[in-house]
């Protein structure tokens, strides 16, 4: 979910792991000297620390991006025919297609797919092997274990997500309704979260923006606008167990005239992510993703354009039950020099353009948040006091829509919609679009900067 803020305004991974050694070397090893077992288990402590795991639940995805990569090589031989203990072990059954069964179910024991794991970006000012050595330090790696449930909550709703969108990228065809589009997906992502009140669910609603439409668009009741082949789609959407927040998306198009403009957009996240890390300013990550997508353009109808970053929407920091939580990560030069740090979480996401490479407020409003700093503030109607009551209820500080608030049983709240917005307890978030007849994309990633490394969490193996 986007953030708005213009540039002027912005001014265990490698825990303990116990490497088991093969059973069948171990064996020969014994049976030939038993004194040589112990040797080899010194050794393989001190390759330990250097590698990072690269394993993923059913399906791996993940890639290793450090110095040490052809020390990982020699073992991944090794680790393709064992499950490490730490990892999530499956219950034997297996997804449904469509996917019918929570994630949960398939991970009985808590343990959920790790996402790509990679070296923090190198910061302004920091020795470049600092970020390195986190993957060994003792004490990094101690922190990271200290932070395990919350790594399992946001690794579970990632893999709703990822499963969901794998789900979601196929079905979705030219001649659907954006409607149609967004209760299907909307529907499967529940089920697998195992939606249940504000412990789990979705953290706000699908965005389906169209062509120079780049965000915040989904349909309210009674829209029957229809995908077209010629469309350029953002699909937008998040998933939290516990309010830890996975906000993740991708672009979808069906005429390969568009493949440079959306490629442009992907590699520049790709460059974003690669920059972030602890101590990273954010400033430099607006830079690593401005240079990567303007070195991009796409023609249309005989005309070259060039890839524009659209400069007033940003990334931002995700705090529990907070989908904007205070940080902005440009994605132009300029802006905050403020750093990074750990165990924050960051949606690194992206914009392009062939239009202006800004966006303003336009077409009917879907999208509403509870204002997070609001304090208490007294309300004179008595439908504004229900509405608020079935926003706590429902969506707490999570965001939400019109479509969303019928779900829920509200009706005839639109006085008392607006009533809140006027006095500030709910902040309205309308679409955000660049000039008509242009196009936009966006692609988007939840990264986790633990202590001793960076976890693109929301990885899959699509984008």
């Amino acid at each position: 979910m986007a953030a708005v803020k213009t540039v002027e305004d912005n001014k265990n991974h490698v825990e303990d792991e116990e490497e088991e050694d093969d059973v069948n070397d171990t064996e020969e090893i014994e049976a030939k000297d038993p004194s040589k077992k112990k040797k080899k288990k010194k050794k393989k402590k001190k390759t330990a620390g250097t590698e990072a795991s690269v394993e993923n639940g059913p399906e791996p995805r993940d890639k290793v991006q450090n110095d040490s990569v052809e020390d990982v090589a020699e073992t991944e031989e090794k680790k393709k025919k064992k499950k490490n203990k730490n990892k999530g072990k499956t219950s034997g059954k297996t997804q449904t297609n469509p996917p019918t069964i929570p994630i949960a179910e398939l991970y009985p024991d808590g343990n959920f797919p790790e996402g790509q794991i990679m070296d923090h970006g190198p910061a302004e000012g920091i020795d470049e092997r600092t970020a390195k050595d986190r993957f060994t330090s003792e004490e990094k790696r101690a922190l990271d274990r200290m932070h395990q449930d919350i790594y399992q909550e946001i690794r579970h709703a990632a893999e709703a997500h990822r499963q969901t969108r794998k789900y979601i990228r196929d079905w979705i065809k030219p001649g659907m309704t954006m409607i149609q589009i967004c209760e299907e997906l909307e529907t499967t992502a529940r089920r697998l979260i195992g939606e249940d009140g504000l412990k789990a669910g979705l953290a706000f609603p699908t965005g389906c923006s169209r062509n120079h439409c780049a965000a915040h668009y989904t349909p309210n009741t009674g829209d029957n606008t229809v995908l077209e082949y010629d469309d350029v789609v953002k699909i937008d959407f998040g998933t939290h167990i516990n309010g830890r927040i996975i906000d993740c998306a991708f672009t979808l198009h069906f005429n390969p005239r568009y493949d440079p403009l959306v490629k442009g957009v992907q590699e520049a996240t790709e460059a974003g992510i690669k920059a972030s890390g602890v101590d990273v300013r954010l400033c430099d990550v607006g830079a690593a993703v401005q240079e990567v997508m303007e070195s991009h353009e796409v023609e249309l109808d005989g005309q070259v354009y060039q890839v524009k970053p659209i400069r007033n929407l940003n990334g931002h920091s995700i705090g529990p039950y907070r989908i904007h939580a205070g940080k902005t990560v440009p994605i132009v030069k300029g802006g905050e020099t403020t750093r990074m740090e750990e165990n924050e979480f960051y949606a690194i996401e992206t914009f392009g353009s062939t239009g202006r490479g800004q966006v303003h407020d336009d077409m009917d409003c879907s999208h509403y948040m509870k204002n997070f700093d609001q304090q208490f503030v007294p309300l004179r109607l008595q439908s504004s006091k229900q509405l608020l009551n079935l926003i706590n209820k429902n969506f707490g500080t999570l965001a939400f829509c019109k479509r969303w608030l019928e779900r829920a049983g509200a009706s005839r709240y639109a006085m008392a919609l607006k009533d809140l917005c006027d006095k500030g307890v709910v902040d309205a978030y309308p679409p955000l679009c660049d000039i008509k007849g242009c196009y936009t994309a966006q692609y988007e990633h939840t990264i986790l900067l633990r202590p001793t490394c960076k976890e693109v969490i929301s990885r899959g193996d699509d984008y």
